[in-house]
């Protein structure tokens, strides 16, 4: 069992440690996608042995997460560092729907007494929003459509003040952000696209 005492104040070491080997796990599977990807191919044997062992580590880093912030609430960089304060984020991210949607609130709270990041919360604000088929509003959210290969922003609100909404919470403008998948930004052309986004965003 791991010690997760409540009333400290200073950096919590043994906890830090804790969430240090969390993140490694984390983010393990993760940083060989791309060269899975390349040396097999997405739909390879490999690569989906690599989406199990990732499943696998999420599911394990979510039970102790989840214990932490229940016990302790969503603990700041003062008492966690800021790696495993960014852990608490990652691993509630990269978890199912009904975990996200529980955290959400706490992940709010947390980034109005300063104990979260914001930009980390839009990013959890957009993947809920996704995946109860609404619209996100800081575009973070990227599809790929299987029969042509090719990457597309999930559905958007609002397309055209996007960039103000993201500066707002401190993340960089979505030109930059998209370029990652190859992307282009234009906003008129979006909206022409966005019913069909939407058509693809119900079987998504």
């Amino acid at each position: 069992m791991y010690n997760l005492s409540v009333g400290q104040t200073d950096l919590d070491k043994p906890l830090i440690a804790i969430l240090d080997s969390i993140y490694n796990e984390d983010q393990k599977y993760r940083l060989q996608m791309d060269e899975v990807e390349k040396k097999y191919s997405w739909d390879s044997k490999e690569m989906q042995a690599l989406f199990q062992s990732m499943h696998e580590a999420d599911s394990a880093n979510v039970i102790v997460i989840t214990r932490i912030l229940d016990q302790r609430g969503w603990l700041g960089p003062e008492i966690v560092g800021k790696q495993g304060n960014a852990t608490l984020f990652l691993v509630i991210q990269h978890a199912d729907y009904t975990v996200q949607k529980k955290y959400l609130p706490m992940m709010r709270k947390a980034v109005k007494l300063g104990n979260a990041s914001a930009d980390d919360l839009a990013l959890l604000e957009d993947r809920v929003a996704i995946r109860t088929g609404k619209k996100q509003k800081y575009g973070s959210q990227i599809g790929l459509d299987e029969i042509t290969g090719e990457y597309y922003i999930l559905p958007l609100k609002n397309p055209g003040n996007v960039n103000k909404r993201r500066a707002k919470v401190g993340l960089r403008p979505i030109e930059d952000y998209i370029a990652n998948w190859n992307l282009t930004w234009n906003a008129d052309e979006y909206k022409k696209k966005l019913p069909e986004i939407m058509a693809k965003q119900k079987t998504y």
